[in-house]
């Protein structure tokens, strides 16, 4: 059952973003999407909290949960939070000067290779011989994703050097982000120990950490972006419509709910497992690419070998990372 609501992160991780492109066409810049998207992240955790985090036989409901926890625990999760959203918003950026075929590769494989060994180290169940071979799979993976986007004749030069430091800070902060959210929850969910929090009650601090920090790391890319002309908040409220900030919230949705399981799941994978299978969402995500948007069809035959090596590598990378939790 870990194991499937740790591939539900995956599917949830590497799929949230097709609600941006969706909004593409309508001059809806990412740091407005991103508003709707952290309001989503903030309601679906409280409805996780209020609904299913507060019933059951065990453990502490949401509301009583929050109210008994010390001011460091819930410290920790709100930091994970901000973290986790700088992280976030310097990798769109890098991938807007630099391209993903840059970005990608270098934020996401340093955060993979450093929040398994950071998790491992604080939490370690698992064969360590499996777990980190299976996790090497995966970087080569990414690596493989990256060359097959190079192939990409749209694929912008960009600022190489500067999309290089970005990726780099970003995949620094998204390896410690998850650390410090395991750190606020209790290691055993049925009867919790004092002061330290169940996962609904610390992911709703975690998207409040969140939502908070929009306020200064947004606002930031909002009238000083990276690419482009600034927006504004009078934009968010006039150029925005019902439809457009109902698909934010979804995008949030999906990504909290992915993020939900993971914690879930972290009680019987442990927390570098869970961690880093989620991080498995990049091949999703490339995987909506080829079948879905048709990304790489204007490269196909250049394209192929190594996508096909891509998610070879990637299967393998998962299986290993399953069958360390087993041996």
């Amino acid at each position: 059952m870990a194991v499937l609501f740790c591939f539900i992160t995956m599917l949830g991780w590497g799929s949230w973003i097709n609600t941006m492109k969706l909004t593409k066409n309508e001059d809806w810049k990412f740091p407005l999407y991103y508003w709707d998207y952290s309001i989503g992240l903030v309601l679906t955790a409280l409805i996780f909290g209020l609904s299913i985090g507060s019933h059951g036989e065990y453990g502490r409901s949401f509301l009583e949960d929050l109210s008994q926890a010390s001011t460091v625990v819930l410290g920790f999760a709100f930091l994970g939070g901000v973290i986790f959203n700088l992280s976030n918003l310097l990798i769109v950026a890098a991938t807007n000067i630099a391209g993903m075929a840059v970005a990608f590769p270098i934020a996401v494989g340093l955060a993979l290779i450093i929040g398994v060994v950071v998790n491992y180290i604080a939490d370690p169940i698992g064969n360590p011989y499996l777990l980190f071979f299976g996790l090497l799979c995966i970087v080569l993976a990414i690596v493989y994703n990256a060359k097959a986007y190079k192939k990409l004749p749209q694929e912008k030069a960009g600022n190489k050097a500067k999309g290089i430091l970005l990726s780099i800070l970003s995949g620094f902060l998204m390896g410690f982000f998850y650390r410090f959210v395991a750190e606020s929850i209790a290691p055993n969910f049925k009867n919790p120990a004092p002061e330290l929090l169940t996962p609904y009650s610390a992911m709703f601090v975690f998207t409040l950490g969140i939502f908070f920090s929009n306020f200064i790391f947004n606002t930031w890319f909002m009238y000083l972006p990276v690419e482009g002309k600034k927006v504004t908040y009078t934009d968010f409220f006039k150029k925005g419509n019902t439809r457009i900030h109902l698909i934010g919230i979804l995008g949030g949705l999906i990504w909290c709910t992915a993020m939900e399981f993971n914690l879930i799941a972290a009680d019987k994978a442990g927390f570098a497992i869970s961690y880093g299978l989620g991080q498995g969402a990049t091949m999703v995500s490339a995987a909506w690419g080829v079948f879905v948007w048709k990304e790489f069809d204007a490269a196909k035959r250049e394209t192929k070998p190594l996508l096909t090596a891509m998610f070879t590598l990637f299967i393998l990378g998962l299986f290993l990372i399953i069958i360390s939790r087993l041996k």
